[in-house]
């Protein structure tokens, strides 16, 4: 089974939209609404063409990430970073090492990308095997009221997070 990663095209979008409302249908922890997250997202200035990304499997998208900008701000300072949210997966294609490849094909692309960092608010078994660390022990906390042990931070680059502490600023798609 050969697992290829790209960058999404416009053509992919309605796939994508059933994609991720088929992924989350029955999870626990969500509004069931990500889909229409992800349409407001690819509108946004937030939006980077290049960590919008699928998994297809002969011709057939089974995954999907997303990486979009957002800023942590303290009192003095504002770095950039990236928010997570969210990579699906086709449920009869989920524990198959797909999400994995998603996060670490997006990861290298932000890297290359200039990035340094990402945020992700999700599974805390999952996303520490991708290197993902609780927020909070770096001083970074996400604007709203989520257990700290699923709010988490990846540096991509060496001492990528040196200095970074404040509060994740999401841009306004998230909210609505």
């Amino acid at each position: 089974m050969e697992i290829i990663v790209r960058q999404e095209k416009s053509t992919d979008f309605k796939v994508v939209f059933e994609l991720i409302e088929k992924a989350f249908r029955t999870e626990e922890f969500s509004d069931h609404k990500e889909q229409f997250l992800v349409e407001r997202l690819r509108k946004s200035s937030a939006f980077i063409p290049e960590l919008s990304m699928v998994a297809e499997i002969e011709n057939k998208v089974v995954g999907h990430i997303l990486l979009t900008k957002l800023k942590i701000k303290n009192d003095k300072n504002e770095f950039d970073s990236l928010a997570l949210a969210p990579v699906s997966v086709l449920p009869d294609y989920q524990r198959k090492g797909i999400g994995g490849m998603l996060i670490e094909q997006s990861h290298r692309k932000a890297k290359e990308l200039g990035y340094k960092s990402i945020i992700v608010l999700g599974h805390k078994e999952y996303y520490p095997k991708f290197g993902y660390k609780q927020a909070d022990k770096f001083g970074i906390e996400l604007p709203f009221d989520v257990p700290r042990e699923n709010c988490m931070v990846i540096a991509l680059t060496e001492n990528g997070l040196n200095g970074v502490n404040g509060i994740a600023e999401y841009p306004e798609e998230f909210k609505e």
